[in-house]
């Protein structure tokens, strides 16, 4: 075989190496300087990391040479690797954005559906079960991103496993971390323990603070192309539900409540926001649902705001044992009831096509 040929061969298996973080082909992001064999099959390859200390360096140069190595007639692999200029970065950031100026991709032109998932008081498990959610979809082959919008209360990086994760930059781009594969952003990832901030830091922001960070969350974090969107929102109907009904009026809204009557007094209130800022309750969910809570909370939510209930989630140890340890009960226990529940209202989801009614397309007819 001529060196040329097994050099093109080596170069077609490296379009089967994935960046972990923006989950496209090594080769397709320019991340790829060179490639060439020598007449004793020794391969040498040349890479490109997006940034100084990339976080998924390790990853990378490891699938770089088993790539490399599973070629026919290649015997060795001597690997170099750089880093990107600023010039590279500011392509690769053009590129990922298809030459299109900075702008939040979640608009009512977008095919992505968009979830914000709220309740009207804390303590109902509202984050626990977004977490699930986002991975039961993620599980059916689904694009998922989560953001953390519970500025004030994050938990969704330690439902997930993600503690101590931190997003990649890359120029204005932000590249979230991905756990069971779900993208995913939380105000908690940008915490510095260098200055003494961790899990445990207050986040005392105002409204202005809360409705920009929210913004670019949406706006500079690369989450390329989603079907679903997952938001997790404060209890409540304050600053930040507000600035979701403002940015994403395209937003369907699910609202979680526990069974008493208490708490689905106050979850008609989060879900009643949603009309005010024109969004619509896709459905509710009762969680906590059985005995020790009672039931009935989910349907009569439900049916005040003449939204459909989407399941009730059973009280479930294995439940509040996977957020503590950061695996999702509907991958660590899939056979927990709980699992079930929510893996069938994932599956429901899942089942609504991308809708293109309503859209512009960027078409005109000839």
């Amino acid at each position: 075989m001529a060196l040329s040929d097994l050099a093109e061969r080596v170069t077609a298996a490296l379009a089967s190496v994935i960046d972990p973080e923006i989950r496209r082909p090594i080769s397709e992001l320019d991340m790829v300087e060179s490639v060439s064999v020598d007449a004793s099959g020794l391969a040498s390859v040349a890479i490109r990391l997006t940034i100084v200390g990339c976080p998924a360096a390790d990853r990378i140069e490891r699938d770089v040479r088993a790539a490399v190595t599973g070629v026919p007639g290649v015997m060795g692999v001597d690997l170099a690797v750089g880093v990107m200029s600023p010039e590279q970065r500011q392509a690769l950031t053009d590129r990922l954005r298809g030459g299109r100026a900075r702008a939040m991709p979640f608009g009512p032109d977008s095919l992505t559906r968009v979830y914000a998932v709220t309740s009207g008081k804390g303590g109902v498990g509202k984050s626990t079960i977004t977490a699930n959610l986002a991975v039961a979809l993620a599980a059916r082959g689904l694009r998922v991103g989560l953001v953390d919008a519970d500025v004030h209360g994050f938990s969704i990086p330690g439902l997930l496993g993600l503690a101590g994760a931190r997003p990649t930059r890359v120029g204005e781009m932000i590249l979230p971390p991905v756990a069971f594969g779900v993208k995913t952003v939380s105000i908690g990832m940008f915490l510095d323990p260098d200055r003494g901030q961790g899990p445990s830091s207050a986040v005392a922001w105002r409204g202005p603070m809360l409705h920009r960070t929210i913004q670019q969350f949406l706006t500079d974090v690369y989450f390329g192309d989603l079907d679903v969107l997952l938001l997790d929102l404060p209890p409540g109907t304050g600053d930040i539900a507000i600035s979701v009904g403002q940015l994403l009026p395209n937003a369907e809204v699910i609202v979680v409540t526990t069974p008493q009557a208490a708490a689905a007094e106050v979850a008609v209130r989060s879900g009643a926001l949603a009309a005010q800022t024109g969004q619509k309750v896709y459905g509710v969910i009762e969680n906590m649902s059985g005995e020790l809570f009672g039931t009935g909370g989910g349907a009569r939510v439900a049916e005040a705001l003449a939204a459909p209930l989407l399941g009730a989630v059973p009280v479930s140890v294995p439940l509040r044992v996977g957020g503590d340890e950061g695996s999702p009960v509907v991958v660590s226990r899939p056979e927990d009831p709980a699992a079930t529940v929510i893996r069938d209202i994932a599956g429901a989801m899942a089942s609504r096509p991308r809708n293109l009614s309503g859209l512009r397309l960027g078409v005109s007819p000839s």
